[in-house]
Formats: structure tokens, C-alpha cells, sequence
């Protein structure tokens, strides 16, 4: 063929025949006889002399005659422009250019246990997630040893990598294209990348090895020799994105290729729960969830050399636990750094984030790569299956079930499935139809995940909020009962996000907070304690001299008698002083910031106070402005010789007696 300066494609126009024939010629298929010599005519061969050829694999000649190193290079060098403008960029959701791989890729770490496929109970799934301080409870704990994703290449010849949606299962099928012919991994293998919807879709579906040799990486005469030789690094992409009527004849021709051509290294993707693909030979491992080192990296990155600071951005994510846990998934920290780029900040109304990370996940990332998803269930629109989410999301978070197991999620969607309009209402069927939505839901969108074997949660607690808000505000209107509902709720602190989000969905939102006002008044006027404690707030703002706003010193006062230490407590006092005592050694002035460092006294570590001569310092300093301060000084003084005494006690009562300031 090279010869006769053919290609399959060429040479079909020549004869005027379909490009079938001839791929199945040079694969040693079977041909009509015709069609058989007048393909070796034109390419001037004995038809007699080729029939007698065996059809299967020709032995690898064991002489050297075929030097297959000076082979590959050629080939590498032949393709690795190709392979540059396939693999060397990324460009997703709303990014105006592509980027260079190189430019932003962070390395990505493997599971070798499928996490859906553990065997562990709710019990010990909720170990790995405590929720004793709830503003730090998060789903994506729960992990098993990790590894590099190289390294676990290099590890199995035959690798099947799963993982969620947006997980990075392509970004890193590229990298390792572009590391291969860069020669910076495997530099002895000829990488050859299929995006398998492409080929899936390919006009005459052509099998694998005709695709590789004329689409995949142009015509080379070589390739059978590279692959024979087991000298080819096999890339398959995608292996979720072929279309149902095309399943099970691609899966055919990868199971034929891979064991027609077994001494090559091949690594494929797909995304979990898919369908059930069974390839006996290939290794199947997970890809893992970003960790704090991965985000950072990969944020110092995108941010580099722009206006906008990578640790601009760190800090702001490190303040936000919510909004970080999200970042665990590449392609929702893309979404985040490119909000974030636009003003400097995260966008205040968080929920409005969390739609759009929602709408990626349920629209965006499969419309944008032209790929459309079987429609398990047809009467569950993008909406309705909000909706479902919002019903489920409501029910475990109201019973406190961050994990659920996989009948209680079927049995959700059954309920809802059954009262859809024209809803098939045989038991069986509804059956089958729910697994088959939360598979869906898990392939297509990743918003419910397998945690272990039969049980699930939300891919994020966040999510989880968010879906919980939007079933009182936008399934159920805002109405008077699902408002109330919410408001029951108030004192629960894992509620919190709940509530915030409600407000930020709202257009507005006066029902709600004025409902939320009334409770809390209900709660004030049973409470005597409360009602103490709230006129010692008011007494306090009133007695400070301040051109503060008095809400703003009571909210200060609030929650410094609580025993809280917020970034208002600290942001207020340092602008009313900004000598801060304990750091600069120096004394303040002013009355709020004196109260602020009396309450480190009183609640941290007590060596770093009481063995400090800043706390004389700031008795004695803080005296001549407050006389009633000596007094407190000279009662101070003597206690810290007598070593016997509960010194944080003692200072507490001189705190209630000359400050008023410490009370339980």
C-alpha cells in the first residue's frame, strides 16, 4: 500500500468500494471473493499467493530481522505532533481558550479498592465522618491507601480506570500521552490515544486496529509490527460515552484487540457504575478525590501569573468548609477558580455556586463535549430529577441519615416515580425502574455515590444542604407549612447551611426570616437564664464608649460571653485597638479589646498568659486609664504568688467584680 502511495481510505475510492472490505482485508478477515482480487490487482499482488497466508497473527520472527527499536522511534517521531495537538490542551465548561496540559495538570493518586464495592456498614462508614463538630463533618473523609496514578500504571499491564464524573479520568489518559511521546514515561512505547465515542461513531465502523491505523494516529504501516512486538502504550477514553446500540460491538473489539494483542500496556477509563463491563484481565482501581496538597497545587497553578493571587484563593477556601469540599472534585475546583478569577471572591450567595456546580454536573460537562446519555427513565426531565433529589435530600437529612442504604434510595424514587403523570404503576416495573434511576444518577451526574457495597450518600454534604433548602423553597414554594417546617429546625446547629442556602435561594426572603424571628422570641421568653444573659449583653454595649454601632457591640459581646472566639470578636477589637496586646507586647486602651484579652486569659492556654508579664503589663498599663483596674492589679498580684490557688478561678471573680465581665 505504501507502495502503491495508498491509504485504506484511498484505495477504496480507487476500486469504488465501501471502506469495510478493505479493513477487513488487512485484518485477515473474511472478504467476498471478488472484492479479495481486486484489492491484490491494484495492489499488485498474486491473489493466489496472499490466500495462502494464515488469516491469524504472523509469529513475531525471533531473528532480529526486524528491528523494532528503530521501528518505534520512527513512529513516535512520525506521530508525536498528533499526539501534541490531541492530548496537549484542555478546554472545559465556560473557558474562553484552551489551556496547555502541562500549564495546569496536577498529578492524580489511584484507589485499589473500589470504594463502592467495600464491604462496611453505615455504623463504620459514620466513624470515618464524625459529626461532633459539625461545621467540619464532611462525606469525603472516607478514604483507603492511595497511589500515584503512574505508579500504578507501570504496576498493571491492563488497567481499568473508574471514577465520577469530572474526576479527571481524561486529563490524566492525556497526560500520559503527552509524558510518553515526550519521553518523560514508557519513552520505549508508541502511545496511541481512542477516544471510544469517536470511534464508536465512525463511519463504516471500522474494528480497533483499522481505526488506530487510519484515524487514530494516521496511516503507518507499522503499527502491527509495533503491536505485535508489544511495544504500544493503548489509551481508551471513554469507555461510558459509546451509545447503547454500539455497547456491545465495541466491547467485542476491545476484548479482541487486547487479547489479540496482549504484550502492550493498556490503561482505559469509564465512569463508575456505567454499566456492568466485565473484563477479566483488566486491573480495576478508582480515582481518588483531590486531597489538600492536590488543590493547592493545582490552584498555585491556575492562578499563576494572573491578577488574581493563588493564596488569595487558598485562604478563602480554607474559610469556607463547605465551598472547599467541593474542591475535591477537579472539575468543580475548575468552576470555583473560575468564579473566583471574575471578582477575587467567591460569589456571596452561595447557593447561587452550588447551582451552577449542579448545573455542571446535571447539563453542562456532557452538552459541551457533544455527548448525549440514554435517558434510563424518559419522564425524568433535569428538573424532576432535582425534584427527586430534593424529596430524598429532605427525608435522610431530617433523620439524620448521611448514608442510606441502597433499598431506601430505590424506595424513595419508587414513591416518586409512582405519582409522575401516566406513571407505570406495576410494582415490579417501578422496581426495576428506580435501580435504574439511581444508577443513572450516579453514572450520568454523580450526585449520589456508592460509599460501600449497598449503601450510598450524596457525593457532597454540600449537595446534600443544598437539595434539603431547595425542597422548602423551590419543590414546596415557600409555603407557610414547609416554611414552619424549616423553622423548627433553628436550634440545631447542622441546620445551619440549611438555612442560609433557603434565604439565598428566596427572591425574598421576609417570610422566613420573620418566622425565624418569632421562634427565637418563643424560645427568649420561657428562658430566664437567656433573658439574664441578653440584658448583660445590653448593659455591657451600653457602658463602652465607642463610635461603633451598638448592634455591632452587642453582637461582639454576645459572643465573647458565650465563649466564642469568631473572626467579628477579633476583626472588631483589633479595629478599636490596633495594638494587640498578647502579639506586640504591648498595652491597649480601649475597653472592648482589654474584655477580648481578658477572655484569652480566662479560656486558653494558661501558661502562655499567666506565666506572661504582658497580663501585668496590661493591669498596669490599662489602670491608668480604668482606675478600678489597680484595684483588680493589686488583688491580681497577690494571687500569683500563693501557687495553691485556681488562678483562672480567681481572675474570673476579679473579672466579674471589677469588669463585669466572665459570668457563667
Amino acid at each position: 500500500m505504501i507502495r502503491c502511495s495508498l491509504t485504506q481510505k484511498a484505495l477504496a475510492e480507487d476500486l469504488k468500494i465501501t471502506r469495510q472490505p478493505i479493513g477487513k482485508f488487512f485484518t485477515g478477515k473474511p472478504v467476498d471473493r471478488n472484492l479479495f482480487v481486486q484489492i491484490c490487482d491494484r495492489l499488485d499482488l498474486e491473489w493466489e499467493e496472499i490466500v495462502a497466508e494464515p488469516v491469524s497473527e504472523p509469529e513475531v520472527n525471533q531473528d532480529n530481522s526486524i528491528d523494532i527499536d528503530a521501528i518505534v522511534q520512527g513512529v513516535r517521531e512520525k506521530i508525536k505532533p498528533l499526539i501534541q495537538e490531541r492530548c496537549g490542551t484542555m478546554r472545559v465548561l465556560d473557558m474562553t481558550q484552551p489551556i496547555r496540559l502541562n500549564d495546569i495538570y496536577t498529578s492524580v493518586n489511584i484507589l485499589e479498592t473500589i470504594t463502592g464495592q467495600q464491604r462496611l456498614g453505615i455504623n463504620e462508614l459514620l466513624q470515618e465522618c464524625t459529626n461532633e463538630d459539625f461545621d467540619r463533618f464532611t462525606l469525603a473523609r472516607i478514604t483507603v491507601k492511595r497511589v500515584p496514578g503512574v505508579e500504578a500504571v507501570e504496576k498493571y499491564s491492563k488497567l481499568m480506570i473508574l471514577g465520577k464524573p469530572g474526576a479527571g479520568k481524561t486529563t490524566f489518559l492525556k497526560y500520559l500521552a503527552i509524558q510518553c511521546i515526550g519521553g518523560k514515561f514508557q519513552a520505549e512505547l508508541v502511545p496511541i490515544f481512542v477516544t471510544l465515542k469517536n470511534f464508536a461513531e465512525a463511519a463504516n465502523k471500522p474494528g480497533l486496529l483499522q481505526y488506530i491505523n487510519e484515524e487514530a494516529i494516521n496511516p503507518i504501516s507499522s503499527i502491527p509490527d509495533i503491536l505485535s512486538y508489544g511495544k504500544a502504550l493503548v489509551l481508551l477514553d471513554g469507555l461510558d460515552e459509546v451509545r447503547e446500540e454500539d455497547s456491545d460491538r465495541i466491547l467485542k473489539e476491545i476484548r479482541e484487540f487486547s487479547d489479540r494483542f496482549p504484550k502492550n500496556q493498556f490503561v482505559m477509563t469509564c465512569r463508575i457504575a456505567a454499566r456492568e463491563y466485565t473484563f477479566e484481565k483488566f486491573t480495576e482501581v478508582e480515582v481518588a478525590d483531590f486531597d489538600d496538597g492536590q488543590i493547592s497545587n493545582f490552584a498555585n497553578n491556575w492562578f499563576k501569573d494572573k491578577a488574581v493571587k493563588p493564596e488569595n484563593f487558598i485562604k478563602r477556601l480554607e474559610e469556607n468548609n463547605r465551598i472547599k469540599e467541593l474542591a475535591a472534585s477537579p472539575l468543580l475546583l475548575t468552576l470555583l477558580c473560575l468564579a473566583f478569577e471574575e471578582s477575587g471572591d467567591f460569589p456571596a450567595n452561595r447557593s447561587e455556586l452550588y447551582k451552577e456546580g449542579l448545573d455542571a454536573l446535571l447539563k453542562k460537562w456532557d452538552a459541551k463535549r457533544g455527548i448525549q446519555r440514554d435517558q434510563i427513565y424518559k419522564k425524568l426531565s433535569v428538573q424532576r430529577k432535582e425534584d427527586l433529589l430534593s424529596k430524598m435530600a429532605l427525608t435522610t437529612f431530617e433523620g439524620s441519615e448521611y448514608f442510606f442504604k441502597q433499598k431506601v434510595a430505590e424506595q424513595y424514587i419508587t414513591e416518586y416515580i409512582r405519582n409522575l403523570p401516566d406513571a407505570n404503576t406495576d410494582e415490579e416495573a417501578l422496581q426495576v425502574d428506580s435501580e435504574q434511576v439511581l444508577r443513572s444518577i450516579e453514572h450520568h451526574h454523580g450526585l449520589v455515590v456508592a460509599r460501600a457495597k449497598g449503601i450510598y450518600s450524596f457525593s457532597h454534604l454540600t449537595f446534600h444542604e443544598y437539595f434539603t433548602a431547595r425542597e422548602f423553597m423551590v419543590v414546596r414554594q415557600s409555603s407557610k407549612e414547609a416554611l414552619q417546617n424549616l423553622v423548627s429546625h433553628i436550634t440545631e446547629k447542622r441546620w445551619q447551611e440549611v438555612f442560609l442556602l433557603a434565604v439565598g435561594m428566596s427572591p425574598n426572603a421576609d417570610r422566613l426570616l420573620l418566622l425565624m424571628k418569632e421562634k427565637i422570641d418563643a424560645l427568649i421568653t420561657t428562658d430566664e437564664k437567656l433573658q439574664d444573659f441578653l440584658m448583660w449583653v445590653q448593659n455591657k454595649s451600653l457602658y463602652v464608649d465607642t463610635n461603633y454601632k451598638p448592634i455591632a457591640v452587642r453582637a461582639f459581646y454576645l459572643e465573647l460571653g458565650l465563649g466564642l472566639m469568631p473572626e467579628i470578636s477579633l476583626d472588631l477589637a483589633c479595629s478599636l485597638d490596633n495594638t494587640i496586646i498578647f502579639v506586640r507586647n504591648s498595652a491597649s486602651k480601649c475597653p472592648l479589646s482589654l474584655d477580648r484579652d481578658l477572655f484569652f486569659a480566662l479560656h486558653l492556654n494558661e501558661n502562655l498568659f499567666f506565666d506572661n508579664i504582658n497580663l501585668i503589663n496590661l493591669f498596669r498599663y490599662s489602670s491608668k486609664v480604668y482606675p478600678k483596674l489597680a484595684l483588680l492589679q493589686q488583688e491580681f498580684l497577690k494571687m500569683t504568688k500563693n501557687q495553691g490557688i485556681n488562678r483562672k478561678e480567681k481572675l474570673r471573680e476579679l473579672m466579674i467584680k471589677y469588669r463585669n465581665f466572665g459570668h457563667d
